[in-house]
């Protein structure tokens, strides 16, 4: 399938003249960050995508940043971005495809956000978490509950085991996962990894979001983003761990109201 072909699922909230689109992290989905953009207010017109392999959107047979940012730079051109660029704020797996769609492709990238990742290896635990889910028998599985129940030993945060479990739909054959979970478990080295692009630094100005309880960015990080995006600010918000914005929205949506509406 090629990248026109290709069909990414996303809604918009809002029509004001700012427009933002948002690129959730692995397992996520783009209503996910519903109330940090109803929180921008009335001047954003917000975009909210399914990365490729989740949600409603398409999947492909395996994981590469590089041709995930063309996949969603593709869609940006065709119709959100057509126009004019546009900011673009990412979440960890969607914070490295953003970067990299920023790099390959500035003239549809305004100002960008990066939330809790940096352009190097990641120290996560999703192994763990979606190995749990794997071991679930979709077959036998009579709620979405029994299935918390069943990989609560595993994953013991019940805000995790929320947010894992919000991908496990119900059809009329039963229970199927909606994310290509089988691929992005055989690729999670390739998700948690980096490659060094080959593009000149994106010119544009560019914040970095870190969690102040999360060990997703760390100081030896610095040098390689500042190098691909000279115009780079940190901010960090305390009490946030990885996933920033469920932890704390309104922080959150105070950042990028600053940064966006400049």
């Amino acid at each position: 399938m090629s990248e026109t072909d290709f069909q990414i699922a996303s809604s918009t909230l809002g029509s004001g003249l700012q427009r933002v689109a948002f690129l959730h992290g692995l397992m996520g989905r783009g209503k996910n960050f519903t109330r940090i953009a109803r929180g921008l207010g009335d001047d954003f017109t917000v975009l909210l995508m399914d990365m490729p392999n989740h949600g409603a959107s398409g999947w492909t047979q395996d994981f590469d940043y590089a041709r995930m940012a063309d996949l969603v730079a593709e869609n940006l051109r065709k119709g959100f971005a057509h126009e004019s660029p546009v900011d673009i704020v990412g979440h960890s797996m969607g914070g490295k495809i953003a970067m990299l769609l920023a790099l390959r492709h500035p003239e549809l990238v305004n100002r960008l956000v990066v939330m809790d990742i940096a352009p190097n290896d990641s120290k996560g635990s999703f192994t763990v978490l979606l190995d749990s889910l794997l071991s679930l028998n979709l077959k036998t599985l009579t709620s979405r509950s029994a299935a918390g129940d069943e990989v609560s030993d595993r994953v013991p945060d019940a805000g995790v085991r929320g947010f894992l479990l919000q991908n496990l739909a119900r059809g009329q054959d039963g229970f199927y996962w909606e994310p290509n979970l089988g691929m992005l478990r055989e690729n999670l080295d390739a998700i948690m990894g980096w490659d060094a692009p080959d593009e000149e630094p994106f010119a544009g100005q560019v914040l970095w979001v870190a969690g102040g309880n999360s060990n997703y960015i760390q100081p030896e990080d610095t040098p390689t983003m500042r190098a691909l995006f000279p115009k780079v600010r940190k901010i960090t918000v305390k009490g946030a761990g990885h996933w920033v914005h469920a932890d704390k929205p309104d922080a959150v949506i105070e950042i990028l109201s600053v940064f966006l509406g400049k």
